[in-house]
């Protein structure tokens, strides 16, 4: 089998390439309550869509709020055990 070509395609970058407001030591967490959730979020523990209805934590570094991050509840607990 001949080797492959090299992909065109510019590489992909998505949520790990962001940086991880759970990684801040001061980082606020706070949980959101199903009637709260109106809108779909990616978890970066998982990848996997948080859709509306559902109760989730949020994130927030304090000195960059704009970079909040909506995990399930379970990934937030253990994602010092993904990495």
């Amino acid at each position: 089998m001949p080797p492959r070509k090299p992909s065109k395609r510019p590489k992909r970058t998505g949520p790990k390439s962001l940086p991880d407001p759970s990684d801040h030591p001061d980082s606020e967490t706070r949980f959101v309550q199903p009637f709260e959730a109106v809108k779909t979020y990616l978890c970066p523990g998982c990848r996997q869509e948080i859709p509306p209805g559902m109760g989730h934590l949020v994130a927030v570094p304090p000195d960059a709020p704009d970079l909040r991050r909506h995990w399930h509840r379970g990934c937030w607990t253990n994602r010092n055990s993904r990495r």
